[in-house]
């Protein structure tokens, strides 16, 4: 079922006793809220874990201008970037030393591989995280529709669970990472 970000916000208007919305420029509170306050929701919801379906590696281009300190070279992010999970020289996606200024990667290799938090469109979402999402878009548009702070609470922590259970369904999609280094074995050898 393909979702789109009206839809999210709708049934999360419907779990608050609201009114759904068809457009975000319908004219009504609903929709002017749901327009404000959608997108940080669900990019805020998106950066707070490394999502499998929200997760991609990129080779970074360089800049020409060098950083003004502690780096030799600087890197254009990509531009659905949200938030690194790691960064690697060459064909390898960790073990980079860096450093995020104004939307640029600052290192001292002349390459970087990026793993990173984009933001994919709201239809290839699944449905666990549908569901969070949902949940969060109610806890936070409860107080401004229905000025009930106990059931926003309430809707706080419904949301909460739900996060915490479609982060157990997306880790159990992948392998866990071996440990690569960690000086405690290297010295029992």
């Amino acid at each position: 079922m393909a979702i789109s970000a009206i839809s999210l916000c709708s049934r999360a208007l419907l779990k608050i006793g609201a009114g759904s919305i068809s457009s975000f420029a319908d004219g009504t509170v609903e929709a002017e809220m749901a327009a404000n306050l959608y997108p940080g929701i669900r990019d805020g919801l998106l950066s707070a874990h490394p999502w499998s379906f929200a997760t991609a590696q990129a080779s970074l281009p360089r800049m020409e201008a060098e950083p003004v300190a502690d780096f030799k070279y600087a890197f254009m992010l990509p531009t659905d970037f949200l938030r690194v999970i790691s960064a690697g020289a060459g064909k390898k996606g960790r073990g980079l030393d860096y450093r995020i200024e104004e939307r640029r990667l600052h290192c001292n290799s002349t390459s970087v591989m990026l793993s990173y938090i984009f933001r994919p469109k709201e239809e290839n979402f699944p449905a666990f995280f549908d569901m969070a999402l949902c949940a969060r878009l109610a806890a936070e548009f409860c107080i401004p529709l229905t000025e009930s702070s106990s059931r926003a609470e309430f809707l706080l922590k419904v949301a909460e669970d739900l996060f915490r259970q479609a982060k157990v369904i997306d880790g159990q999609q992948d392998i866990p990472l071996a440990i690569e280094h960690f000086p405690l074995l290297e010295v029992r050898q």
